[in-house]
């Protein structure tokens, strides 16, 4: 069960980390000042909860590796974040859909954690995450909506966006044995039983953005088990320099 539960929150904190290094590649870019500080601070809360998942990650798995070893002292065979989180950037648009796209099962994710988990650590940290993520797709969402009912060039732009993400999503929902073992234990949820209220929420998001969800057309799978695309290579590599060239530097 611990192996399993270690997975478990390396999973949590992985997604955090790597969409918050993502977002952090916009401060100072941003469509607008209002807009580069918003992704900022949700890039921060995003490092905030990849903090808590990993410090107890690290300790859930005894062999004293904190925060910072396993962030930075991976290898991306070892990471097991979604595909989705590591995309690049894109437009503002397509990094926004992308937002939307997570946050709406974050949301999810967290509730079920901090309402079903009888791990109380694992609980509490995602019921501080909870408060923090209904802002974020509050935002997320509140953007999607005035692209997609904007201008027609707007409109055009963030449907292309959604087209792009959506075969990334299937993934999410995505059991294996180690959600399964940790949902017979009672420590996280079965990710298959967020699919339905996740679409829910899209739909009703979708429709205000006058977007066209997409059939589904495949779904982009690996990131749990370690495959992942390209990008998170280059991520790691810019990401990870500095302690790899100076390990155990103190500042």
């Amino acid at each position: 069960m611990e192996n399993h539960l270690h997975a478990g929150l390396l999973r949590l904190g992985d997604d955090a980390l790597i969409l918050a290094q993502r977002l952090g590649e916009w401060c100072g870019h941003g469509p607008a000042l209002e807009e580069d500080i918003a992704l900022s601070n949700v890039a921060l809360d995003l490092l905030g909860q990849a903090r808590a998942f990993l410090t107890l990650a690290g300790e859930r798995e005894g062999n004293g590796r904190d925060e910072d070893a396993l962030a930075y002292f991976r290898t991306d065979r070892e990471f097991t974040n979604a595909l989705l989180v590591e995309l690049p950037n894109g437009d503002f648009g397509d990094t926004i859909m992308r937002q939307c796209l997570f946050d709406q099962f974050a949301l999810l994710r967290y509730e079920a954690l901090s309402a079903q988990s009888i791990d109380k650590e694992v609980s509490a940290i995602a019921a501080k995450a909870v408060k923090e993520v209904r802002y974020h797709a509050e935002h997320s969402s509140q953007w999607v909506i005035r692209l997609g009912d904007g201008t027609s060039e707007s409109h055009h732009r963030i449907q292309k966006s959604l087209n792009r993400l959506w075969s990334y999503t299937g993934e999410l929902f995505a059991d294996d044995a180690v959600t399964e073992s940790l949902a017979a234990d009672g420590l996280m949820p079965l990710l298959a039983n967020l699919q339905k209220p996740w679409q829910e929420a899209m739909n009703q998001i979708l429709l205000e953005a006058t977007l066209v969800m997409p059939e589904n057309s495949g779904t982009q799978t690996g990131g749990r088990s370690g495959l992942h695309t390209e990008h998170l290579s280059y991520l790691l590599a810019e990401m990870q320099v500095l302690p790899r060239t100076y390990p155990g530097a103190q500042w």
